[in-house]
C-alpha cells in the first residue's frame, strides 16, 4: 500500500472514528430519555405501556421523509427500529409470541417489527400464539394473516373471531423460498418438507426441477429443515433463517412461483393502538343471508368516502351456511369519516366487531 494511499485512507478512518464516538454519545443520549419516558408513564400508572406503535410509526416516518441518503430508507428504518428496541429492552424486553420452532418466517417478522432486543417465544401452534398473550404470559403476538399467492390463513381468521386482543401493528415480508439440503445436488434428493403454503408457492418450481420428489407438508418449515438436516435423501423449503439456524446448504435460491410472494402478519396486543396519521382499520361484521345484503353493509363506506382494502368471508361457525366477513378499511377508528361509517355499519348489521386501529406497516 502505498504512503499517499495511507494518508487518504487515514484521513476518512479518522473521521468514521470521530462520528462513531459522536454516535455512541447521542444513543445513549436517546437511551436516558427513553428511560425518563418509562419513569414518567410509571408515575402516572401507565407502567406497562412502554411500547406505542403509533408514536414507533411516526418517528420512522419522520425518519424517512428527512433522509437525506446516501442510506436507502429502509436501512435507515432497520437501524432505529434496532435503537428503539434496544431502548425499550432497558425498561422491560418485550416478549413476543410466534409459530415456531425458531427460523421460521414468524420468526422473522417477529424481529423485523420488534427489533432484536425482543424476548421470542415460539409456540407449536398459532392457538398457542393467540394464548400466550391472552393469558398474560406474552406481551404481544405476531400472527400470519394472508400471503400474496395463497390467500388467506384460515386460523388466524378463525381465532381472531373469538379473541379479547386488539390488532395494534401489521408486518409485511417479502417471502423468498430457498430448496435447503445436505445433499450436493439435485438428483440425490427424493423428498422435499414444507409446510403447505411454502410447498403450494412452489409448485410450478418442483414440478419442473423436481418432478419425482415426494412432497411432505409440515408444521413449520423450521420443522422441515429440521427434518432436513436429518435425513438422507431429504431436502427442506424454508427461508434464510432457517438456513442459518440449522446450517444447511442452499441447493437453489428465490424459488417461489412468484416474484412478488409476500405474507403479511398481525401485531396483536392486549391495548389498542392510537392515531399516527396513517392507520387501517380491521373488522369483522355478519350479513343474512339475503339478496343485497353486503351491498346495504358496504354502502356507509362509500358514502363516508372511507377506502376498503380487504374483504374475505369466512364460515360463521355457529349456523350452517352463515358467514361472517373480514374487512380492512383505510384510517383509525377515530377519524371522523371512519367513526361515521362504522356507526351506521352498526345500525345495519347484527354482529359487528372492530378487532383494532393501527399503523400501516413502514419500511
Amino acid at each position: 500500500m502505498s504512503d499517499d494511499l495511507q494518508k487518504a485512507l487515514a484521513g476518512v478512518r479518522a473521521d468514521i472514528d470521530r462520528i462513531d464516538g459522536e454516535l455512541l454519545k447521542l444513543l445513549n443520549e436517546r437511551a436516558r430519555c427513553a428511560q425518563k419516558v418509562g419513569e414518567i408513564k410509571a408515575a402516572h400508572g401507565e407502567a406497562g405501556h412502554i411500547y406505542r406503535p403509533e408514536r414507533e410509526a411516526q418517528v420512522l416516518r419522520r425518519l424517512q421523509e428527512a433522509n437525506p441518503g446516501p442510506l436507502p430508507g429502509e436501512n435507515v428504518t432497520f437501524f432505529f427500529r434496532e435503537v428503539m428496541s434496544a431502548c425499550l429492552s432497558l425498561e422491560q424486553p418485550l416478549a413476543i409470541a410466534f409459530l415456531g420452532p425458531l427460523g421460521t418466517f414468524s420468526e422473522s417478522a417477529a424481529t423485523r417489527h420488534f427489533g432484536h432486543a425482543a424476548r421470542l417465544q415460539p409456540q407449536d401452534t398459532i392457538d398457542d400464539v393467540f394464548r400466550e398473550v391472552e393469558s398474560g404470559h406474552a406481551h404481544y403476538a405476531v400472527a400470519p394473516v394472508e400471503n400474496s399467492t395463497e390467500g388467506a390463513v384460515g386460523r388466524t381468521m378463525d381465532l381472531l373471531l373469538g379473541t379479547s386482543l386488539k390488532i395494534c401493528g401489521e408486518v409485511e415480508l417479502r417471502i423468498h423460498q430457498n430448496l435447503l439440503s445436505r445433499e450436493t445436488g439435485l438428483a440425490t434428493v427424493h423428498r422435499v418438507y414444507s409446510h403447505a403454503q411454502s410447498l403450494a408457492q412452489c409448485h410450478e418450481w418442483l414440478n419442473r426441477m423436481l418432478p419425482d420428489a415426494q412432497r411432505i407438508s409440515v408444521g413449520s418449515n423450521a420443522q422441515a429443515a429440521q427434518l432436513a438436516a436429518s435425513e438422507a435423501g431429504a431436502a427442506a423449503i424454508a427461508g434464510e433463517a432457517a438456513a442459518v439456524r440449522y446450517s444447511l446448504p442452499k441447493l437453489a435460491e428465490n424459488i417461489e412461483d412468484e416474484p412478488n410472494n409476500t405474507t403479511r402478519f398481525l401485531v396483536l396486543g392486549r391495548h389498542d393502538a392510537g392515531p399516527s396519521g396513517r392507520d387501517k382499520t380491521s373488522l369483522i361484521m355478519s350479513a343474512p343471508n339475503r339478496t343485497g345484503a353486503l351491498h346495504e353493509l358496504l354502502l356507509p363506506f362509500s358514502q363516508t368516502g372511507v377506502s376498503m382494502s380487504r374483504l374475505e368471508s369466512r364460515p360463521a361457525r355457529n349456523a350452517l351456511w352463515e358467514y361472517v366477513f373480514y374487512v380492512d378499511i383505510d384510517g383509525h377508528r377515530e377519524d371522523a369519516a371512519v367513526k361515521r361509517a362504522l356507526d351506521e355499519l352498526g345500525r345495519r348489521t347484527a354482529y359487528l366487531k372492530i378487532l383494532g386501529s393501527y399503523p400501516v406497516a413502514v419500511y
